[in-house]
Protein backbone atom coordinates (compact mmCIF):
# COMPACT_ATOMS: atom_id res chain seq x y z
CA UNK A 1 0.00 0.00 0.00
CA UNK A 2 2.84 2.60 0.81
CA UNK A 3 4.63 1.35 -2.39
CA UNK A 4 1.39 2.22 -4.26
CA UNK A 5 1.50 5.93 -2.28
CA UNK A 6 4.50 6.35 -3.16
CA UNK A 7 4.58 5.55 -7.10
CA UNK A 8 1.65 7.59 -7.06
CA UNK A 9 3.69 10.55 -5.76
CA UNK A 10 6.61 10.16 -7.88
CA UNK A 11 3.90 9.79 -11.24
CA UNK A 12 2.16 13.12 -10.04
CA UNK A 13 6.01 15.36 -9.63
CA UNK A 14 7.20 13.91 -12.45
CA UNK A 15 3.83 14.91 -14.43
CA UNK A 16 4.22 18.05 -12.95
CA UNK A 17 7.79 18.51 -13.97
CA UNK A 18 7.14 17.77 -17.11
CA UNK A 19 4.32 20.34 -17.63
CA UNK A 20 6.69 23.12 -15.75
CA UNK A 21 9.80 22.17 -18.58
CA UNK A 22 7.28 22.63 -21.49
CA UNK A 23 5.92 25.64 -19.96
CA UNK A 24 9.21 27.02 -19.78
CA UNK A 25 10.43 25.79 -23.02
CA UNK A 26 7.54 27.83 -24.40
CA UNK A 27 7.91 30.19 -22.73
CA UNK A 28 11.58 30.49 -24.54
CA UNK A 29 10.27 30.37 -27.87
CA UNK A 30 7.35 32.63 -27.71
CA UNK A 31 10.42 34.94 -25.76
CA UNK A 32 12.66 34.06 -28.53
CA UNK A 33 10.15 35.05 -31.47
CA UNK A 34 9.04 38.15 -30.11
CA UNK A 35 12.84 39.15 -29.65
CA UNK A 36 13.13 38.77 -33.63
CA UNK A 37 10.34 40.34 -34.34
CA UNK A 38 10.71 42.85 -32.25
CA UNK A 39 14.53 43.52 -34.42
CA UNK A 40 12.48 42.79 -38.02
CA UNK A 41 9.85 45.40 -36.61
CA UNK A 42 12.47 47.85 -35.92
CA UNK A 43 14.18 47.20 -39.46
CA UNK A 44 10.98 47.58 -41.33
CA UNK A 45 10.23 51.19 -39.23
CA UNK A 46 14.07 51.86 -40.35
CA UNK A 47 13.59 51.09 -44.16
CA UNK A 48 14.54 53.97 -46.25
CA UNK A 49 13.22 57.01 -46.16
CA UNK A 50 14.14 58.00 -49.36
CA UNK A 51 13.36 55.70 -52.24
CA UNK A 52 16.73 54.63 -54.13
CA UNK A 53 14.96 56.47 -57.35
CA UNK A 54 15.39 59.78 -54.80
CA UNK A 55 18.54 58.78 -53.77
CA UNK A 56 19.60 58.59 -57.51
CA UNK A 57 17.57 61.78 -58.33
CA UNK A 58 19.80 63.54 -55.29
CA UNK A 59 23.06 62.06 -57.22
CA UNK A 60 22.25 63.28 -60.37
CA UNK A 61 21.52 66.88 -58.90
CA UNK A 62 24.91 67.15 -57.33
CA UNK A 63 27.28 65.68 -60.16
CA UNK A 64 29.30 65.89 -62.83
CA UNK A 65 29.12 69.16 -64.08
CA UNK A 66 31.37 70.13 -66.96
CA UNK A 67 34.29 72.26 -65.59
CA UNK A 68 33.36 74.79 -68.32
CA UNK A 69 30.06 75.07 -67.18
CA UNK A 70 31.28 75.57 -64.12
CA UNK A 71 33.53 78.67 -64.85
CA UNK A 72 30.91 79.80 -67.03
CA UNK A 73 28.50 80.29 -64.31
CA UNK A 74 30.38 81.77 -61.82
CA UNK A 75 33.05 84.09 -63.69
CA UNK A 76 33.69 86.72 -66.05
CA UNK A 77 34.96 86.20 -69.06
CA UNK A 78 38.37 87.31 -68.31
CA UNK A 79 38.36 84.78 -64.90
CA UNK A 80 36.93 82.61 -66.93
CA UNK A 81 40.37 82.32 -68.54
CA UNK A 82 42.69 82.67 -65.72
CA UNK A 83 41.00 80.14 -63.56
CA UNK A 84 41.10 77.60 -66.11
CA UNK A 85 44.57 77.90 -66.36
CA UNK A 86 45.22 77.76 -63.05
CA UNK A 87 42.81 76.73 -60.25
CA UNK A 88 41.23 72.94 -60.12
CA UNK A 89 37.40 73.24 -59.66
CA UNK A 90 35.76 69.99 -58.38
CA UNK A 91 32.86 69.02 -60.63
CA UNK A 92 31.19 67.74 -58.02
CA UNK A 93 28.83 70.16 -55.26
CA UNK A 94 30.78 68.58 -52.22
CA UNK A 95 28.62 71.63 -50.26
CA UNK A 96 25.48 70.17 -51.50
CA UNK A 97 26.22 66.61 -50.53
CA UNK A 98 27.90 67.52 -47.17
CA UNK A 99 24.03 69.17 -46.10
CA UNK A 100 22.57 65.75 -46.82
CA UNK A 101 25.49 63.35 -45.17
CA UNK A 102 29.22 64.75 -44.12
CA UNK A 103 30.15 61.60 -44.33
CA UNK A 104 30.95 62.08 -47.95
CA UNK A 105 34.63 62.95 -49.05
CA UNK A 106 34.88 61.36 -52.51
CA UNK A 107 33.38 60.46 -55.73
CA UNK A 108 33.57 57.49 -57.93
CA UNK A 109 32.67 58.02 -61.55
CA UNK A 110 33.64 55.01 -64.06
CA UNK A 111 32.83 56.61 -68.08
CA UNK A 112 31.22 53.94 -69.86
CA UNK A 113 28.87 52.28 -66.44
CA UNK A 114 26.46 53.92 -64.16
CA UNK A 115 28.73 53.90 -62.25
CA UNK A 116 28.53 57.90 -60.88
CA UNK A 117 28.34 57.81 -56.85
CA UNK A 118 29.78 59.87 -53.73
CA UNK A 119 32.03 57.75 -51.66
CA UNK A 120 31.62 58.06 -47.73
CA UNK A 121 33.15 56.88 -44.98
CA UNK A 122 32.07 56.16 -41.05
CA UNK A 123 34.25 57.66 -38.14
CA UNK A 124 33.49 54.38 -36.30
CA UNK A 125 31.32 51.68 -37.97
CA UNK A 126 33.56 50.32 -41.11
CA UNK A 127 30.43 47.95 -42.52
CA UNK A 128 27.80 51.09 -41.50
CA UNK A 129 27.70 52.19 -45.17
CA UNK A 130 27.04 48.18 -46.05
CA UNK A 131 23.40 48.49 -44.09
CA UNK A 132 22.31 52.56 -44.21
CA UNK A 133 21.88 54.64 -47.10
CA UNK A 134 22.92 57.80 -47.62
CA UNK A 135 20.01 59.50 -45.74
CA UNK A 136 21.30 57.62 -43.08
CA UNK A 137 17.75 54.83 -43.54
CA UNK A 138 18.49 51.31 -43.14
CA UNK A 139 18.10 48.97 -45.90
CA UNK A 140 19.55 48.65 -49.46
CA UNK A 141 21.06 50.28 -51.82
CA UNK A 142 23.58 51.51 -49.06
CA UNK A 143 26.44 53.10 -50.10
CA UNK A 144 29.92 52.96 -52.17
CA UNK A 145 32.53 53.56 -49.05
CA UNK A 146 36.16 52.41 -47.80
CA UNK A 147 36.75 51.14 -44.16
CA UNK A 148 38.67 53.31 -41.56
CA UNK A 149 42.41 51.94 -42.71
CA UNK A 150 42.06 53.70 -45.89
CA UNK A 151 42.79 57.49 -45.43
CA UNK A 152 40.59 59.80 -47.12
CA UNK A 153 42.83 61.78 -49.22
CA UNK A 154 43.88 58.43 -51.16
CA UNK A 155 47.19 58.31 -50.47
CA UNK A 156 47.59 54.80 -49.32
CA UNK A 157 49.12 52.01 -51.29
CA UNK A 158 45.84 50.27 -51.44
CA UNK A 159 42.57 52.04 -50.87
CA UNK A 160 39.70 49.36 -51.12
CA UNK A 161 36.21 50.90 -52.10
CA UNK A 162 32.58 48.14 -51.78
CA UNK A 163 29.56 48.82 -53.47
CA UNK A 164 26.23 46.54 -53.51
CA UNK A 165 25.83 44.36 -56.83
CA UNK A 166 22.15 45.59 -56.85
CA UNK A 167 19.56 43.52 -59.56
CA UNK A 168 18.56 47.02 -60.96
CA UNK A 169 21.85 47.34 -61.97
CA UNK A 170 22.78 50.33 -59.63
CA UNK A 171 25.71 50.43 -57.36
CA UNK A 172 28.72 48.80 -58.28
CA UNK A 173 26.94 45.82 -60.45
CA UNK A 174 28.09 47.32 -63.53
CA UNK A 175 31.69 46.31 -61.91
CA UNK A 176 30.44 42.56 -63.82
CA UNK A 177 31.21 44.17 -67.62
CA UNK A 178 34.84 43.93 -66.82
CA UNK A 179 34.14 40.17 -66.52
CA UNK A 180 34.52 40.89 -70.60
CA UNK A 181 38.28 41.54 -71.89
CA UNK A 182 36.89 43.65 -74.71
CA UNK A 183 34.86 45.65 -71.90
CA UNK A 184 37.77 46.51 -70.21
CA UNK A 185 40.11 47.47 -72.97
CA UNK A 186 37.44 50.44 -73.87
CA UNK A 187 36.38 51.37 -70.49
CA UNK A 188 39.95 51.54 -68.26
CA UNK A 189 39.43 54.73 -66.91
CA UNK A 190 37.93 55.44 -63.33
CA UNK A 191 38.14 58.72 -61.72
CA UNK A 192 38.20 60.14 -58.19
CA UNK A 193 36.80 63.76 -57.45
CA UNK A 194 37.69 65.16 -54.40
CA UNK A 195 36.87 68.74 -53.46
CA UNK A 196 40.64 69.68 -53.63
CA UNK A 197 42.15 67.57 -56.37
CA UNK A 198 40.91 64.46 -59.03
CA UNK A 199 42.33 61.71 -60.25
CA UNK A 200 42.18 59.42 -62.91
CA UNK A 201 43.35 55.67 -62.50
CA UNK A 202 43.55 53.06 -65.48
CA UNK A 203 42.33 49.46 -64.59
CA UNK A 204 44.17 46.66 -65.09
CA UNK A 205 42.85 43.96 -63.71
CA UNK A 206 39.46 42.58 -62.97
CA UNK A 207 39.22 39.00 -61.27
CA UNK A 208 37.33 36.36 -59.05
CA UNK A 209 38.74 36.42 -55.15
CA UNK A 210 37.67 34.47 -52.33
CA UNK A 211 36.17 37.00 -49.51
CA UNK A 212 38.70 37.63 -47.27
CA UNK A 213 39.20 40.76 -45.79
CA UNK A 214 42.06 42.46 -48.34
CA UNK A 215 43.28 45.14 -44.99
CA UNK A 216 43.03 42.12 -42.11
CA UNK A 217 45.32 39.60 -44.99
CA UNK A 218 47.88 41.97 -46.50
CA UNK A 219 50.17 44.95 -44.95
CA UNK A 220 49.91 47.11 -47.60
CA UNK A 221 51.70 49.59 -46.09
CA UNK A 222 54.82 47.24 -45.68
CA UNK A 223 56.56 47.66 -49.78
CA UNK A 224 57.86 44.29 -49.40
CA UNK A 225 54.14 43.03 -48.82
CA UNK A 226 52.40 44.54 -50.69
CA UNK A 227 55.04 44.11 -53.41
CA UNK A 228 54.51 40.58 -53.48
CA UNK A 229 50.78 41.01 -53.36
CA UNK A 230 50.98 43.09 -56.78
CA UNK A 231 53.11 40.49 -58.32
CA UNK A 232 50.77 37.74 -57.30
CA UNK A 233 48.05 39.56 -58.99
CA UNK A 234 49.82 40.15 -62.09
CA UNK A 235 51.07 36.99 -62.66
CA UNK A 236 47.41 35.01 -61.51
CA UNK A 237 46.53 32.27 -63.64
CA UNK A 238 42.71 32.13 -64.70
CA UNK A 239 40.72 32.02 -67.22
CA UNK A 240 37.85 33.72 -65.62
CA UNK A 241 40.60 36.96 -64.91
CA UNK A 242 41.07 39.46 -67.30
CA UNK A 243 44.68 41.33 -66.95
CA UNK A 244 46.06 43.86 -68.93
CA UNK A 245 49.58 43.23 -70.63
CA UNK A 246 50.21 46.74 -71.16
CA UNK A 247 50.54 47.84 -67.79
CA UNK A 248 53.00 47.06 -65.18
CA UNK A 249 52.39 48.06 -61.51
CA UNK A 250 54.99 48.22 -59.27
CA UNK A 251 55.07 48.67 -55.11
CA UNK A 252 55.72 52.83 -56.81
CA UNK A 253 52.30 52.61 -57.13
CA UNK A 254 49.08 53.45 -55.86
CA UNK A 255 46.40 51.54 -56.86
CA UNK A 256 42.87 51.38 -55.81
CA UNK A 257 40.06 48.23 -55.91
CA UNK A 258 36.43 48.10 -55.84
CA UNK A 259 35.06 45.15 -54.56
CA UNK A 260 31.12 43.56 -55.33
CA UNK A 261 29.93 40.73 -54.21
CA UNK A 262 28.45 37.58 -57.06
CA UNK A 263 25.20 36.30 -57.02
CA UNK A 264 24.63 32.69 -55.74
CA UNK A 265 28.13 32.48 -54.32
CA UNK A 266 28.63 34.42 -51.07
CA UNK A 267 31.87 33.52 -50.59
CA UNK A 268 33.16 35.04 -53.41
CA UNK A 269 34.15 38.42 -54.69
CA UNK A 270 34.72 40.40 -57.36
CA UNK A 271 37.52 42.77 -57.35
CA UNK A 272 38.23 45.51 -60.22
CA UNK A 273 41.86 47.09 -59.57
CA UNK A 274 43.12 50.48 -61.14
CA UNK A 275 46.34 52.44 -60.99
CA UNK A 276 46.87 55.91 -60.04
CA UNK A 277 47.68 57.43 -63.61
CA UNK A 278 47.16 61.22 -63.20
CA UNK A 279 46.48 63.82 -60.40
CA UNK A 280 45.49 67.11 -61.04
Amino acid sequence: MKKNRFLHKVIVYSISLCIVGAGVTGFSLLKGRSEKEEVRQEQRAARPVMTQEDMEILYAQHRLLQKEEIIEENTSKEEAEEVQQSAYISPIDFEGMWKVNPDVYAWIYIPGTVIDYPILQHATDNTYYLNYNIDGSYGYPGCIYTETMNSKDFTDNHTIIYGHNMKNGTMFSDLHKYKDASFLEENDQIFIYMPQKELEYRIFASYIYDDRHLHYSFNFADEAVYASYLEMVQEMRDMNANLRQDITVTAEDKIITLVTCLNGQPDKRLLVQAVLHTEE
